[in-house]
């Protein structure tokens, strides 16, 4: 990117700004009158004409006034920008929303969806939280009838698996949950890799329940499906960007095929919780892309359990406020996240 002016760094942003609001090309009059420049309507023109050729804004016709570039959003978005949050009043209610909603992962997927949709006026994306390594919690071993015996496992998270086991000769309850709970002991916390490991100084009978136990923590990570919510498709569709129908056909295929979208996700995401992405016009990398825009972040606890969420809309996007509700409630998730597993 080259270098800007003072002067145009300012009368860049402030096009990009004004375009967003209003979809119409920018004049250099409407720029001097609205925000009160110090400086002629044919300075301002001067400036607009240099940053058309340096290719961050462009001009639809000769009269028209100017609108930014992919690479004029780019610009804005790396270097003009700067930190932005929600207001505060915003940010309690939201707090005070996910509250309510407190323990249930899905509720707050759905309320994740719907506030990104809301706040950063766009179609959102929640992806749920993925277990990168199944983790012990604890271990219930059930007598039901004779041999037979329910094995409960729970694991870091709330996920439960179960698996009906026959015994060579029946066990009474009392033994089943006294080695529920040395096996619990032991293993709380491990992954499969190190809940077989506690195998090796047990007892020969408890040795088959933590190789079991294991090899279903390792099933657990295989199986492990993410689901995708959406919200606010209609917001999209509205933009007069997407009047076109086959623009619109666009958009949808990317929010409604989850296959795409999750190989989206997993490549525009970074892996590091805490960070945004902004995905502009595809990045070059993403063909069906090259019309829209997206605020990307990852949530969760590393080493644990992580998902993604963002928001999707035009590139006429106001990117301040979808980069702050996206930071604020990849934060609200991840806090969330680490209740489930340490709290």
């Amino acid at each position: 990117m080259e270098s800007l002016t003072d002067r145009q760094q300012l009368i860049l942003s402030l096009v990009v700004r004004e375009y967003t609001d209003t979809a119409t090309p920018v004049s250099s009059r409407a720029l001097v009158e609205k925000y009160g420049l110090d400086v002629s309507t044919a300075t301002v023109r001067n400036d607009l004409a240099a940053l058309t050729e340096m290719g961050y804004l462009r001009q639809p016709h000769t009269s028209a006034g100017r609108e930014p570039t992919e690479m004029g959003y780019r610009y804005f978005v790396q270097r003009l920008i700067g930190e932005t949050e929600l207001p505060i009043a915003e940010q309690n209610t939201i707090s005070h929303q996910f509250y309510q909603a407190r323990g249930d992962i899905e509720q707050w997927m759905r309320l994740a969806a719907s506030v990104l949709a809301q706040h950063g006026r766009g179609a959102s994306l929640v992806t749920a939280p993925r277990q990168e390594r199944a983790r012990f919690k604890h271990l219930e071993l059930i007598s039901t009838h004779g041999r037979l015996v329910l094995l409960v496992l729970v694991l870091s998270g709330g996920e439960v698996r179960q698996q009906m086991l026959t015994l060579a000769e029946p066990v009474s309850q009392e033994k089943l949950s006294a080695m529920a709970q040395r096996i619990t002991a032991l293993c709380v916390g491990k992954d499969a890799e190190a809940v077989l490991a506690q195998a090796a100084g047990a007892p020969t009978f408890e040795q088959e329940f933590i190789r079991l136990v294991a090899e279903m923590l390792r099933k657990s990570e295989e199986i492990s499906a993410r689901e995708v919510v959406r919200d606010g498709v209609a917001n999209v569709l509205a933009e007069p960007e997407f009047a076109s129908s086959e623009t619109a056909r666009q958009a949808l295929r990317v929010l409604e095929e989850r296959t795409y979208l999750e190989q989206l996700l997993s490549k525009a995401v970074a892996p590091s919780v805490g960070g945004v992405q902004v995905v502009i016009g595809g990045d070059n990398a993403w063909q069906e892309l090259r019309e829209f825009s997206m605020v990307l972040a990852r949530y969760g606890v590393p080493g644990y359990a992580t998902g993604a969420l963002g928001v999707f809309g035009p590139q006429r996007m106001p990117y301040g406020r979808a980069i702050s509700t996206v930071r604020f409630v990849a934060g609200l998730m991840s806090n969330l996240i680490y209740e489930i597993y340490f709290e």
